[in-house]
């Protein structure tokens, strides 16, 4: 029996966002793959859905309540296209983190969050204790609700794939919501999650003003996403949008240079799958430098500015 899976699309802009890539890599493993592309005026998303390698359908939902991906709106519309699917994948984003427990609770199932790996048609591991042991877990629920950890899976081939794509409708606006705005952080430089190599800074980089003229110039002589930990975010370094970590965002980057970082776990728990961890912290007992391929030991006020006068 061939295991249907129901993939939810994020998108922005009219294009489809790479933590759906990674997703469709996930489901693929579990069954074969249908992409719902929900939203308002989603012609362009759908086409680009369509050609993702190894999706074989695609359902559109195209309705002003979706506009938004309101999670109070599009669980009802994912719950009622269940009945012809086994699992429902999500990618663990904000946006699917909020919808997916949702379709689990309508579903009255229990969710699988954040999975690394798939062993077997409910079989899959994931993180536990912020990523210190990794737990294999066996669903027993008819049908299954999945978050997929972007990082741990290679992206699908944006193009390649040629699905047939199919409108479908939903409840629409359940009145329980509205979306009133959205205030979007611009930046020149990659996203964080998609960014190849990142810069991230700590606590020891004293004050927000210490912290962009440390940083800045790196990452911008490498074409590096800024990124920091959750004490630098805290102390009011930089908005939380930088943050890497546990209650952060994952990232895997090629390259990961972390300066004034010592390392907690939480933090570990965010990048700890990048290609290469470079980490510069005067403190030689960092727990950071367990994790490093490249560890320096010296003041970051001294080495980075060196560094940045050598590129």
């Amino acid at each position: 029996m061939m295991t249907n899976t129901l993939v939810w699309v994020e998108h922005e802009g009219g294009a489809v966002k790479d933590a759906t890539l990674h997703t469709v890599t996930a489901a693929a493993q579990i069954g074969t793959v249908t992409a719902l592309v929900a939203g308002q005026g989603v012609d362009a998303v759908a086409a680009a859905a369509a050609q993702i390698a190894g999706v074989a359908k695609v359902l559109v939902a195209d309705d002003a309540a979706y506009a938004h991906a309101l999670p109070e709106n599009v669980a009802p519309l994912v719950v009622g296209l269940m009945a012809g699917y086994d699992v429902f994948v999500a990618p663990a984003t904000t946006t699917g983190k909020n919808i997916a427990p949702r379709v689990a609770a309508l579903l009255d199932v229990a969710q699988v969050s954040e999975i690394l790996s798939v062993e077997g048609p409910k079989t899959f591991t994931r993180p536990i204790y912020a990523g210190n042991a990794i737990a294999t877990v066996e669903a027993s629920d008819a049908k299954l609700v999945v978050t997929v950890r972007a990082t741990a899976f290679d992206k699908a081939g944006a193009t390649g794939g040629s699905a047939a794509v199919e409108a479908v409708g939903g409840a629409g606006d359940a009145g329980l919501s509205s979306f009133v705005g959205s205030e979007i952080a611009k930046s020149e430089r990659p996203e964080l999650t998609s960014a190849k190599i990142i810069v991230s800074g700590g606590r020891a980089l004293k004050d927000a003003e210490t912290f962009a003229a440390t940083i800045t110039p790196l990452a911008d002589k490498l074409g590096a996403a800024i990124g920091a930990s959750r004490a630098a975010v805290d102390a009011g370094y930089v908005p939380n949008d930088y943050q890497v970590g546990q209650t952060g965002k994952i990232v895997a980057p090629e390259a990961y240079i972390a300066v004034g970082i010592s390392g907690a776990i939480q933090h570990l728990a965010g990048m700890k799958d990048s290609k290469i961890i470079v980490a510069i912290n005067k403190d030689e007992d960092a727990p950071i430098f367990q994790v490093a391929d490249v560890g320096l030991v010296a003041d970051l006020f001294e080495a980075v500015p060196e560094l940045v006068g050598k590129l």
